[in-house]
């Protein structure tokens, strides 16, 4: 489980910094934004779909979904945007491969 777990929590976090940039991106659709603050506001807002002050069962909806949507907004996004993160953050796109 612990070997699952890094690797995804990794990952989220690469998720939530290329959300942040594609925020601001005027490439990226109108709906993508709107979806992007809608998660922000269901992290933060205390109605949830299983309320916060039920102990452990009131986590676990915000610790499954917020990836879950974050995730599904990540993998719609344009094609230039993702190009655009993969650029400034040094990684190819083209193929060829660069040493540092």
């Amino acid at each position: 489980m612990m070997n699952m777990l890094l690797p995804r929590l990794v990952l989220f976090r690469k998720e939530v910094v290329q959300l942040w940039k594609a925020l601001f991106a005027p490439e990226t659709p109108f709906y993508l934004k709107a979806a992007t603050l809608f998660v922000a506001f269901y992290l933060i807002n205390p109605i949830d779909i299983i309320p916060d002050f039920i102990p452990v069962l009131g986590w676990v909806d915000d610790i499954i979904l917020i990836p879950m949507m974050v995730g599904w907004i990540v993998s719609r996004l344009p094609i230039p945007v993702k190009a655009d993160m993969r650029e400034r953050n040094g990684q190819t796109i083209d193929g060829t491969a660069r040493r540092v």
